[in-house]
């Protein structure tokens, strides 16, 4: 398994857990961390062992308080856009991947750490966390996708008052207005998390696969158009062997066992 600076990659099972390992900065992403996240994601998606992923952030402090903003200063115009597109691009991986991804949210989790969050999958938030897109006390804005998907998960009206107020919100209120799935005591988290990414990992992983694609894209099509690749879909499913071996298990009072074929 590789080796890197800024982020832990530990297996565990059939589930891979990435930690964003610079508590000191309270895992805030610098250029290197950014790249690193980018190749674990790469090495997870093409590790046919791997059936989900946890991003987690190291120590109880922070899931990460998102950009360093000591790599602000030296930021021309032209490279701020080169530095945004990278961000979006490798959250995207997150969102693009054939397999779930949990954010165990342990901490603050602001600014590009939300966006990190929101491209995952599903968020489980420690009791003490607090969420929020505080960029535009800077006099910027979310860059890493914020603004489009935030919206998308909790509407304009409360993405509006998280983006342009640039409050903390508690894990409370996240939950509350869907930002979070599930909010627990921290020393659950990682028990929960883990509980969760069992239950998709046991799961059909084509299945698994194109459900997400089509929540996540499928939805931003008109409503004939997502139903008419809902239907392909569907379809395509019933050549697979998990689909057999689900009805086989369902006939039979047994649990199924995929794998993925």
């Amino acid at each position: 398994m590789a080796e890197y600076e800024t982020i832990k990659v530990e297996r565990d099972e059939d589930i891979l857990w990435i930690t964003l390992n610079r508590p000191h900065r309270l895992n805030a992403f610098n250029d290197v961390m950014v790249r690193e996240l980018s190749d674990a994601l790469d090495r997870a998606e093409e590790d046919p062992g791997v059936r989900c992923i946890v991003i987690t952030g190291e120590g109880d402090r922070a899931f990460s308080a998102g950009a360093d903003i000591t790599m602000f200063p030296k930021l021309t115009p032209d490279r701020a856009v080169e530095a945004s597109r990278l961000g979006q691009e490798v959250f995207t991986k997150i969102e693009r991947m054939s397999k779930p991804v949990i954010a165990a949210i342990n901490g603050y989790c602001l600014g590009g750490g939300l966006e990190l969050a929101l491209a995952c999958d599903f968020r489980i938030a420690a009791e003490h966390a607090e969420l929020g897109n505080p960029e535009i006390r800077l006099g910027i804005l979310p860059g890493w996708g914020g603004t489009q998907r935030l919206v998308r998960l909790v509407g304009l009206a409360k993405a509006k008052e998280i983006v342009m107020l640039g409050d903390r919100i508690s894990a409370e209120e996240a939950l509350k207005i869907g930002l979070v799935n599930k909010v627990v005591p921290f020393e659950k988290l990682r028990e929960e998390a883990r509980a969760l990414a069992k239950r998709l990992a046991e799961g059909p992983p084509v299945a698994l696969k194109y459900a997400k694609w089509l929540l996540n894209f499928g939805t931003q099509a008109p409503l004939d158009i997502g139903q008419r690749l809902e239907a392909g879909v569907f379809g395509v499913l019933f050549t697979t062997k998990d689909m057999r071996e689900g009805i086989e298990a369902f006939m039979s009072k047994r649990k199924p066992e995929f794998k993925g074929e």
